[in-house]
Order: C-alpha cells, then structure tokens, then sequence
C-alpha cells in the first residue's frame, strides 16, 4: 500500500469513528504512526517548550471539551508536558497547579488499571513505558515551591516519596531543605544516602562536614571509590582540608589546601583557589585574600562566586573605582546572583550612601537568602542609619549560616555597643573567644569590648599584646592598642608600635593614626606626609582629610576664618548631595532600574 493509500484509509477510519463513537477515545495511533500526544513528547524532548506550551494547552482544551476525546493516561502525559513548558517559563505557581491535576490523573488512572482486567493488549504496554514519572512529577513539583520559598511544602512532597523510590538528586534536595530549615539529622541522613549512591557527590560532603560530622566518618564513606578508582588519592586530603575550614581551624584548612594546590593535577583550579582566599579573609589576612582572589580571576574571568567578598575587601581598601568596575563586569556576566548586587552595595556603603547600600542588600538577600555577605551589608547599613535593632536581626542570621566568620559576630557586637548594651556584647565576645579559640582576631574582639568599659581597661591591655604577640601585623590589635594608647598620652609608644607595624605593610588607618601621634609631638610635617599617604591609599578617608585640613589652618592662621567659611559651605554641600543621593536611591528602588533592572 503507498503512502497515498494509507492516508486515505487512515481519514476513513477516523470519520468513522467521529460518526459511530462520538463518546469513545481516538484509537492511540494507527500501527506505524504517531498519535498527536507522540509529537508533543517528541517537541518536549527536543527543547520546544514554547511550541509544547501552546499544543498542549489546545490539546486540553479539547480533552475538557469532550472528556472522551483522550484516554487518561494521554491527559496525564498532557498535563505533565503542559506544566514542564509553564516550569520552563518560570510560571512556577502554574506549573504547581498544573502537576497537581497530574499527579491527581495519574491517581485516576492506577485506580482504574486496577479495576480493569488485564485484556492483553500488547499495544498497552508501550504506552504505559512512555508515562512520565510520577517520582519526577513530584520533584519538579518540589523545584517549584522552592522557587516561590515554600521550602515546607516542598519538603511536604519528598518526604511524601518512598525512601526506596528516592533518586540521589531527591535525597539532595531533601538534604538541603532540612539543613535549611535546621533539620540537622534528617539533613545527615539524606545527606548520607547521596554519598551511598554517588560516593563522589563532593557538594554532600560539604553539607555533611557543614553539620559537624567527623571528616574521618566521611572519608570512610569514599574510601572504596578511593582505592578502586585511578587519580583520586587527592581526595582524602581534600575532605580534610575542608573538615578544617568547617571547624573553624583556619590555619590548617589554608595549609592543607595550599598542599593540595601545589599539586601539579591540582594547580591553577579556581575552586581551591576561591577557598583560599575566603580562608585568608577569615584569618583576617586581607592581602592574601585580595591576592588569590585576583589570581582566580585571571584564570576564570566569569568567576562570580566569592566576588562579593573580593569587592568587600576592595572597597574596605578604599579602591571604590576598581569596586565599581567590578560591580559592572558581574552585572554583565548575571544579574540573577547576589554577588554583584554585593559589591555594588559594598561601593554605595563606602561612599556612604547608606540608603541605595540598604537597597541592594535587600536585592541580594531575595535572589539569595542564604549570602551571608549580603546580611552583612544590609545589617551594616541598617546600623549606620540608626535602625540597630533590625540589623541586630540581620546579623544574628549571618551567625547562624556562619559560625565560624568572626566579621558576623563583629556586627552585632559594633551593634550593641552602638546602643549602649555593653553587657551583652561582653556575653558575645566571651562566647566567641571560647568557641573559636584564643587567636589574634578573638582576642582582639573581646579587647574591643573591654575597651567599652574603664574597669576592664588592664585587661583590654593584656588581651592585645597577646593577640599582637601572635600577629604583630594584626591591623585591628594595632589599632586598638594604638587607641589605648593614646588614651594613656604614651605618643611615643604609640609611634613605635605604627612604625613597626608599618615595617611591612601599608594601610590607610595606620598612617592616619601615625600622623595624629607625631602631631601630638609637634612633628608637623611628618604628620603631614602620614596624612598624604593615607589620602593617597584611600581619597574619601574623611578624617586623614580632616587632619590635613587641621595642620593647614594651624599653619596659616591669618586664613583660618575664610577656609572655615568655605568649609562650611562644602559641608553643606555635601550633606545635600547626600541627602539627594539617599532620595534618588529611593526613588531607584520604587523603580528598580539600577544596573539592569529595567
């Protein structure tokens, strides 16, 4: 028979049906043929979820029209390939909807195939292989409800899923759900079921090491694709090293990662890279950190992640121009991350423009709830403009996602004692001295406190030739030994201790602070190039400007009430730009244009 012939036999056929059975099913396709539902899961499978959308929904349509025209389990596939096209577009709310009148069919159809007596119809049995699976309808169904931070409902439809029938990628899901929702031994135990299934799955070791479990127990669990598998015998070592960073242990975590990173398979791989430099950044070794994160850079120029930290440091440096370029280059790369809308904050906030440094926090924060650095921000924000009591929440949030960051419980210490609450920010302190050890940056934390109060004056004192026996280079121990310092009227002390801190380093504060001791020695013009310096490492460093200022008029004082007059005009002007800005950053906000956001 030509095809010709077949196509009129197969018209006939079918105008038979219409005419005889109005009510039954269309046959499911003619031997050799494809039936209507076949070219959508063929469209689906090729990508054309645009082209599925609209098919599907006239197909619907028709099905709710004349509910014989399609048998149950051709509406189910429908549906389902119909709610993928909505979870392609994003239209997650619809999608659910839609998965549920699945899932709901597919419930439909298992009650009638028991029902019904088998007839033999081999013709079935292809059919029933082709349904999609309900376990991956339920799946999708959980990406949906994360995507609208429903994490409890989409928790409610895994755990509805037998543990047998759980596939790795469900147990990670699960895993970090419960992690999320701190769930810690439910989280273990899925956690645990990925690594029985793809011993290699390093991100679940992560999340285990996360949770306090021993490094020696996770190894334990990758020992025999160890041992079978060629070229793995890095990772034992990198399960260690990350069991460091976990604990807290900076100093180890580093030099194992750094054995690790010498390795010639390993050397110039970004991702060690990366945890480098935040390892660095959190030993408060800011130039190594700066420096392994230009070196990531460099290898991969789209890297995004860890960036937020990067501008963090950038503009804590005072480099607001190279904060600025690299706000934009992210901005370029995504902008559904929350890295760029970080340092672009990082950048408003260091130009203080508190309002617009709120705003992208936020922004960051609802792309990703879980970006610590984005909390820090927003907090800090919060807390420069007076509201102390929300970013005491914010912080209290980045704790809980890191335990193990100093500059989180930094935060909500500046915090209570911006409100006077020296007493619970002594409670912290200790806190944070006991659970992460007695190093330079704990030390110097609790002297901070310390410092709050003129009966704990010793030893705040004690505390800081501790931490700088430790660290002579520690830049926060120097400032604030540097602040007792000159609390005493010891100068010349406090010149000795800048000079040699200063030996093989340079900062803005240092010098600044070096030049306000060698003026309270009358060395004036020395103190005038410390105060140059410092401008020239950070020119919005108010207060070196300040002092300059200070030194000029002293100098000049037949001139002193004009550059008041004009100074005072400047500062006028200034506080009005500001106040423009913070307006216009509202404004921006209500309209959500900024860098992209059109």
């Amino acid at each position: 028979m030509d095809p010709g012939e077949a196509a009129i036999l197969e018209s006939s056929l079918r105008r038979f049906y219409r005419l005889f059975a109005p009510l039954s099913p269309l046959p499911a396709a003619l031997p050799g043929r494809m039936n209507v539902i076949d070219h959508v899961r063929d469209m689906a499978a090729a990508g054309l979820h645009s082209n599925v959308r609209l098919l599907s929904s006239l197909l619907l349509t028709m099905s709710n029209n004349n509910p014989e025209l399609f048998s149950p389990s051709q509406k189910y596939q429908l549906l389902v390939y119909h709610a993928d096209s909505l979870f392609h577009d994003k239209e997650y709310r619809n999608a659910v909807s839609k998965y549920t009148m699945a899932l709901q069919q597919k419930k439909a159809l298992s009650k009638t195939s028991k029902v019904r007596p088998s007839t033999g119809n081999s013709a079935s049995t292809p059919q029933s292989q082709c349904l999609p699976s309900e376990i991956e309808v339920k799946y999708k169904m959980a990406e949906c409800y994360t995507m609208l931070k429903q994490d409890k409902d989409a928790i409610a439809i895994l755990d509805g899923i037998p543990s047998r029938q759980r596939t790795p990628k469900i147990n990670m899901m699960l895993a970090n759900l419960y992690k999320k929702a701190g769930q810690e031994r439910p989280s273990v135990t899925s956690y645990k079921e990925v690594l029985r299934q793809c011993p290699l799955a390093l991100d679940a070791i992560l999340g285990l090491l996360s949770l306090s479990v021993k490094g020696a127990e996770v190894a334990s669990m990758t020992m025999n694709v160890i041992q079978t598998v060629p070229n793995l015998d890095w990772l034992s070592v990198w399960i260690k090293a990350y069991a460091f960073v976990h604990t807290g242990d900076n100093s180890r975590a580093i030099n194992t990662i750094c054995s690790l990173e010498k390795k010639s398979l390993l050397r110039d791989n970004v991702d060690l890279l990366g945890s480098l430099a935040d390892l660095y950044f959190r030993a408060g070794d800011n130039k190594n950190s700066v420096l392994k994160f230009e070196q990531a850079q460099m290898l991969d120029p789209y890297l995004i992640k860890g960036m937020d930290v990067y501008g963090y440091l950038l503009a804590r440096e005072g480099r607001l121009e190279d904060v600025e370029n690299l706000g934009c280059r992210l901005f370029n790369i995504s902008d559904q991350h929350a890295e760029p809308w970080v340092v672009s904050g990082c950048h408003s906030f260091y130009s203080k423009r508190y309002s617009r440094a709120l705003y992208l926090g936020a922004k960051a924060i609802q792309l990703n709830s879980n970006s610590v650095q984005a909390l820090l921000l927003k907090g800090a924000a919060l807390r420069n403009m007076g509201r102390v009591q929300e970013a005491i929440i914010h912080f209290r949030e980045a704790i809980r996602l890191a335990p193990c960051r100093l500059d989180c419980y930094e935060g909500l210490i500046e915090c209570y004692l911006a409100s006077n609450s020296i007493r619970e920010a002594m409670v912290m302190a200790n806190n944070v001295y006991k659970t992460l050890g007695a190093n330079a940056q704990t030390l110097t934390l609790l002297a901070t406190v310390c410092l709050e109060d003129p009966v704990t004056q010793e030893k705040a004192k004690t505390l800081l030739d501790k931490a700088l026996t430790q660290r002579p280079d520690y830049i926060k121990a120097v400032v604030k030994k540097a602040e007792l310092l000159s609390r005493e009227q010891k100068y010349e002390d406090g010149i000795a201790l800048l000079r040699n801190a200063l030996a093989n380093q340079s900062d803005c504060v240092l010098h600044r602070i070096l030049g306000d001791f060698l003026v309270a020695v009358n060395e004036y013009q020395e103190a005038m190039d410390q105060y140059s310096i410092a401008l020239s490492l950070d020119p919005n460093d108010q207060k070196s400007l300040e002092g300059m200022q200070k030194m000029e008029k002293e100098e000049s004082p037949t001139d002193a009430t004009q550059e008041e007059d004009v100074d005072d005009m400047e500062g006028s002007g200034e506080e009005g730009d500001l106040e423009g800005s913070d307006s216009e950053a509202a404004q921006w906000a209500d309209q959500e244009q900024w860098f992209g956001m059109q």
